[in-house]
């Protein structure tokens, strides 16, 4: 008699082969899966992605690749290293060549009329690159210059890079600068918190047929997040081991107990993410960027000439839309999913239309993309934006910026009137 009869599960609940049917939509991998999504509505589109080992990156390509239209052509190469003639000839695989015994040139030449012949069919072409940690300096160059391959109107090339922590660090060196200028969009996946962690298991049983959320006790979560961490991967290992000691025990439940003894069988110390390591290191990186975490600009919401949300954000990116998993929430079904981005830098701030239904206008005028002024005012649908750049607000100083955010941007949702 198997585990599965036991527990009345109708398959393994807790396997490592990544399944897209199985995988959590934390608000991380959601805003992690946006992304990805934008590499399709935006021409010169280049996203990286990064997370710890067993964050669950390879399942979220695989989600994103199973819903690609049939306007897309897409290529994933995660053997990544390699020579650049190799990189080359491992994209030019993908896409269906056989590029072998070429020298750089033509291999440059093969896939720069690929993507000209994809751009003039009417096709958008998806490079994506898994376990991009491993690539070395060389290669990250050539993929520089891949991603600037353009007509005479846009970009011919979308890039979605995915590693581990490993990238993140070398991308951030200042010999990558002219690499970075490229890319649009950045997120790291870090590990589920306590809730999620309990959301996350409890939906993978639920997925292999337990009916009832009630096979791990309440303090088994405890147990399990000690050494788990929170690390989609180690969970999925522990409570598999956990699942076998309370079977081999003929008990209906796994418990605590069944946790710790799982733990000590695989000869697991506690995750580090609970002795203090991480928390030191959050604190040397706090210092470090202490000025870019300073909040800059000040959104209004607005609608029926009321305000109906004020948020303040630092130097990056703010995605607009209806979806809950972006920074400005609006409710409305005027609104797209993912309307329109605000970029924030040194120099002030730009709106950009993300493809939406019904656009983005300053007065009666429609924009595409627009470097935005003090006070400028922004329709979406029936809503209002109010740009305000608090560096030139002389009322606003860091202390207060960071109060208003911690009671307003946290959360925030806009309802249609």
């Amino acid at each position: 008699m198997s585990y599965l009869k036991h527990f009345r599960l109708s398959e393994q609940p807790f396997r490592l082969t990544p399944d897209p049917e199985f995988l959590y939509w934390s608000k991380q991998h959601s805003r992690a899966k946006a992304y990805m999504e934008s590499t399709i509505w935006l021409a010169d589109g280049f996203v990286v992605i990064t997370g710890e080992i067993g964050s669950g990156k390879t399942t979220l390509l695989q989600s994103f690749l199973s819903e690609l239209g049939d306007d897309v052509v897409h290529a994933v190469v995660s053997q990544t290293q390699l020579t650049p003639t190799q990189f080359l000839q491992a994209v030019l695989t993908e896409f269906g060549f056989k590029p072998f015994k070429k020298r750089k040139v033509e291999l440059l030449d093969m896939l720069n009329m690929f993507l000209i012949e994809q751009y003039s069919s009417g096709k958008k072409v998806v490079l994506i690159i898994d376990e991009a940690q491993n690539l070395t300096k060389k290669v990250l160059e050539e993929i520089r210059l891949l991603s600037g391959i353009e007509t005479h109107k846009e970009k011919v090339l979308r890039i979605i890079l995915a590693g581990q922590p490993e990238l993140k660090d070398t991308l951030d060196l200042a010999s990558m600068k002219q690499l970075m200028q490229r890319v649009r969009l950045r997120f790291h996946i870090g590990p589920l918190d306590r809730r999620e962690m309990r959301e996350y298991v409890e939906r993978r049983l639920s997925i292999a047929g337990r009916k009832k959320a009630d096979l791990f006790s309440d303090d088994s979560f405890d147990v399990l997040y000690r050494f788990s961490g929170g690390v989609p991967r180690l969970i999925n290992t522990l409570c598999d081991t956990a699942l076998l000691c309370a079977f081999a025990d003929d008990k209906k439940v796994v418990d605590a107990d069944d946790v710790s003894t799982a733990a000590e069988e695989l000869n697991w110390p506690e995750h580090e993410s609970n002795t203090g390591v991480f928390d030191q290191l959050r604190r040397r990186q706090a210092d470090r960027h202490s000025d870019s975490d300073l909040h800059i600009s000040r959104i209004e919401v607005r609608t029926d000439n009321a305000i109906v949300d004020v948020l303040t954000f630092p130097l990056g990116r703010v995605i607009v839309g209806r979806s809950p998993d972006n920074e400005i929430y609006i409710q409305s079904k005027f609104v797209s999913r993912h309307h329109a981005q605000l970029i924030s830098d040194e120099s002030g701030c730009v709106i950009e239309d993300l493809n939406s239904t019904n656009g983005v206008f300053l007065g009666d005028k429609q924009i595409k993309k627009y470097r935005l002024c003090d006070g400028d005012i922004i329709s979406i649908g029936v809503h209002e934006l109010v740009y305000h750049d608090l560096r030139d607000a002389q009322e606003f100083d860091g202390r207060e910026t960071i109060a208003e955010d911690e009671t307003g941007n946290q959360g925030s949702v806009v309802n249609e009137k």
